[in-house]
């Protein structure tokens, strides 16, 4: 009987699960959106609040407890420095997950995981606006005249 056991199994042995975990909270913050199954991105939500917490704790040990989970140091400095102050004044909740389809294999459900304060993407100038309104992309500047212009 599984009385009063939390998490998730997942059909994997303690370490493939702890390293699959230790993999998917780095990859989440550090791209802020990934796409996994919904039972992954369940328990992925877990440890990724703890981290975020830790990180806007902003102590050593919290900045060493940290790096004891989470794989690259890049990505610690990433959730001290900017998450911590993106999610200062939230008390907690800093994921969140979208359902998007069925797997073709198996037929798993899928789920988008993504932070809520998510920076915007950087956004193409031309590209965006020009497929948004479905006209074409606007005129180039005109070309300079290379003869009255010498270096």
């Amino acid at each position: 009987m599984r009385h009063r056991k939390s998490g998730r199994q997942l059909g994997r042995n303690t370490h493939h699960r702890r390293a699959l975990f230790r993999s998917l909270v780095t990859s989440l913050l550090e791209h802020e959106r990934i796409e996994t199954t919904e039972a992954k991105a369940k328990e992925v939500r877990i440890l990724a609040d703890r981290i975020i917490t830790l990180g806007k704790r902003g102590d050593l040990h919290a900045r060493r407890r940290a790096l004891a989970y989470v794989r690259t140091r890049e990505v610690v400095g990433k959730v001290f420095s900017d998450l911590a102050g993106r999610f200062a004044e939230r008390p907690g909740g800093y994921t969140r997950l979208i359902k998007t389809r069925r797997r073709i294999g198996d037929a798993a459900r899928m789920v988008v995981i993504e932070l809520v304060a998510r920076a915007a993407p950087p956004k193409d100038s031309a590209g965006a606006e020009s497929s948004k309104k479905g006209s074409k992309a606007p005129a180039a500047a005109p070309a300079q005249d290379t003869a009255s212009v010498k270096a």
